[in-house]
């Protein structure tokens, strides 16, 4: 199994609050998806979620829970940080990608021309 670390890399704050939200949600038996998908002000968006492992996937596991990515979704993600953060001023979690151009102002969406 690949590690995290080849594709994407998740702060600790990241994979904390990760960890929160599966126990909380008493979600067992999925892991966190990753994916890009066409749309957003940019042209691309990002999408996150809680899923199970669907056919084809990359499965990462990652201190405690596995990561999904579609292998469509993985060439835009490779290189990616996944960070959290929180507080009265916190986005939730946030994006950070090398290979995108161009980010809209919300950090969801993105381009890479």
């Amino acid at each position: 199994m690949p590690d995290t670390q080849e594709f994407v890399s998740i702060t600790p704050l990241a994979s904390e609050e990760v960890k929160k939200l599966i126990a909380q949600e008493n979600k067992s038996g999925v892991g966190l998806r990753l994916g890009v998908k066409g749309g957003g002000c940019s042209g691309l968006s990002y999408d996150l979620g809680f899923s199970p492992k669907e056919e084809g996937d990359t499965v990462i596991e990652h201190e405690g829970f596995q990561v999904f990515m579609d292998p469509k979704s993985l060439i835009y993600l490779k290189g990616m940080e996944l960070d959290y953060q929180g507080g009265l001023q916190g986005k939730g979690f946030v994006f950070v990608n090398p290979n995108a151009k161009s980010t809209c102002g919300c950090g969801e969406s993105f381009s890479l021309t």
